[in-house]
């Protein structure tokens, strides 16, 4: 039995998505065309890669497995079928949030002759595929479980702290800052528990821990337009809570934007590439980073009344020079 490379990529877009709709729109093919196709892999393979249920899908351990090899198997096809363009740049976004587009709005100024291939990925995807070899740098939240789970092969350094704000809602009176106890606390995240549970969310989860907060997980749209809306849909009394990537497009749109009294959340992005002597174009984009950091002054952010400084214990960056 010869494995068909279309069902392995067809598995590998599932398995980056666990979302079965999502996957077939990115194939260009419908949904349970695709999940007859992965139920033939499975019986090719002798037995499940994914768990489903009515609103989940998981890899079973077969399938964590079976992904790291389909990683290999297509990252040689790709290789065979084609030589790397001498001077390109590959790196990925999260969502719409801005470090990233910064980075490669500067980047692309200042030596538009380097082609930069962009694509979409959190940030244990972005690692994933950084160490692969399908990403040349990634801007990430590095922590120490991604440093125990992948001890060599790359290293990383700190990029920005980026503040979160109190976004109100439409209608809210203005006010400079706000106590974090005054209302509920929303956040577009997947909760704890749930398949699509991320290292955003666990990010999320160390705050509830060290605030004693309960906050409301109100799954991830992505996009701002669908965060906005459903924001502007809301009728009861509450707070987002929003990296300053978004809070400033809520804050343009007229809804109001404080800053939280007691301490500033502040998430660690950092540069990742991997080890060993870096291609003219990372060590390039590297350089410019760094230079569009210290003009941002991106790790220094400003705090609310001397509100101290709040990162979660795990992320490595934070203590690294």
């Amino acid at each position: 039995m010869d494995l068909d490379l279309r069902l392995v990529r067809y598995f590998v877009t599932v398995a980056d998505e666990l979302h079965f709709g999502r996957a077939a729109a990115k194939l260009f093919i419908s949904q349970p065309a695709l999940s007859k196709q992965i139920r033939k892999l499975e019986t090719d393979v002798g037995g499940p890669l994914f768990v489903r249920d009515s609103r989940h899908v998981a890899l079973t351990p077969r399938g964590e497995r079976f992904l790291h090899l389909a990683r290999q198997l297509l990252a040689t096809a790709d290789q065979m079928l084609r030589e790397p363009a001498p001077h390109h740049l590959r790196i990925a976004h999260i969502f719409e949030l801005d470090t990233s587009r910064v980075l490669a709005d500067a980047f692309v100024a200042a030596h538009p002759g380097v082609q930069l291939v962009q694509s979409q990925m959190d940030s244990a995807r972005q690692l994933t595929a950084l160490l692969e070899g399908h990403l040349d740098v990634g801007i990430i939240r590095v922590t120490t479980a991604m440093k125990a789970a992948h001890p060599a092969g790359w290293r990383h350094t700190l990029l920005r702290l980026e503040p979160f704000w109190l976004v109100g809602r439409p209608g809210d009176p203005r006010r400079t800052a706000v106590s974090v106890h005054e209302r509920p606390i929303e956040v577009f995240a997947d909760a704890p528990g749930t398949a699509l549970f991320n290292v955003h969310g666990r990010y999320l989860r160390s705050l509830e821990q060290h605030t004693g907060l309960a906050l409301r997980w109100l799954g991830n749209p992505g996009t701002f337009d669908t965060c906005h809306a459903a924001v502007s849909r809301a009728r009861d009394s509450a707070f987002l809570l929003e990296f300053d990537s978004y809070a400033r497009r809520y804050a343009d749109r007229g809804v109001p934007v404080h800053r939280p009294q007691e301490l500033q959340p502040v998430y660690p992005w950092s540069l990742a590439w991997r080890d060993g002597e870096p291609p003219e174009a990372v060590e390039v984009f590297l350089e410019v980073a760094r230079e569009t950091a210290a003009r941002h002054r991106w790790q220094h952010p400003e705090r609310a009344d001397a509100a101290p400084l709040w990162a979660p214990p795990e992320d490595l960056a934070l203590a690294t020079p």
